[in-house]
């Protein structure tokens, strides 16, 4: 596992191989399970994923969600951002996030 890590912050490696199955509601699944779509140096918006799994208005909800995603990085939760193309929110601090979405080869503003 930690090879992928490894892997994954030099540039070789844009997702990772590894079985997952993390606690939560049905409701957060399936914001991790949409967010497990994002490919690497793509962004989708938290209205994106809302719209995704069938609740267009919760789009907040899906925030609060991926504030709990127990795996970060591995299920990238880093990728969503704004509809407006801002940072938007993340558990590990916003200066965390801009630098995963760098490393991807995303710029967002924020």
């Amino acid at each position: 596992m930690s090879a992928q890590f490894d892997q994954y912050f030099s540039g070789a490696r844009s997702g990772f191989a590894l079985p997952i199955d993390p606690d939560g509601t049905p409701f957060q699944k399936a914001v991790w399970k949409a967010i497990q779509k994002i490919p690497a140096g793509r962004t989708r918006s938290y209205a994106d994923i809302a719209r995704e799994i069938g609740r267009p208005n919760a789009y907040r909800a899906v925030g609060n969600a991926l504030n709990r995603n127990p795996l970060c990085i591995v299920t990238p939760c880093h990728r969503v951002t704004t509809s407006d193309g801002g940072l938007g929110g993340y558990a590990f601090g916003r200066k965390a996030k801009k630098h995963l979405l760098s490393l991807e080869g995303v710029s967002v503003r924020g």
